[in-house]
Formats: C-alpha cells, sequence, structure tokens
C-alpha cells in the first residue's frame, strides 16, 4: 500500500512540476506540486510545498531552459 502511494506521489509532483516565466511562478508551481504530493503521501504539507518550491526554483536554474 505504501508503495502505491509513493508512485502515485511521484507521478503526481511530476505531472505538475513545471517552469514559470519569474522565479515568483516557479516558486508556486513547485510549491504547489510539493503540497499535493506531501498530502497524498500524508506527510507534513508545509515541508512538501517549501521542498517543492525551492526543488523546482533550483531545476529551472540548473535546467537553462526556463526563463
Amino acid at each position: 500500500m505504501q508503495k502505491s502511494k509513493l508512485f502515485a506521489g511521484l507521478a503526481l509532483v511530476a505531472s505538475l512540476a513545471a517552469c514559470g516565466d519569474n522565479p515568483t511562478e516557479q516558486a508556486l508551481y513547485g510549491g504547489s506540486a510539493g503540497l499535493l504530493g506531501s498530502l497524498v503521501l500524508d506527510g507534513n504539507p508545509v515541508v512538501g510545498a517549501a521542498a517543492g518550491a525551492a526543488g523546482n526554483i533550483l531545476y529551472c536554474k540548473v535546467q537553462g531552459t526556463c526563463n
């Protein structure tokens, strides 16, 4: 059961993660994905949102394909 929740959460986060046009949009997209992923996995939603926001901003900066 726990593995199915993990895969559902990862699929949800992967489908929602996207780069925005600026760092604010990137934080909102990543934070939303992290929040929803943590709710699916019964985690802390605040930590999930913060990790998602930071992760998406970092991804966009490293990837170099986002604005």
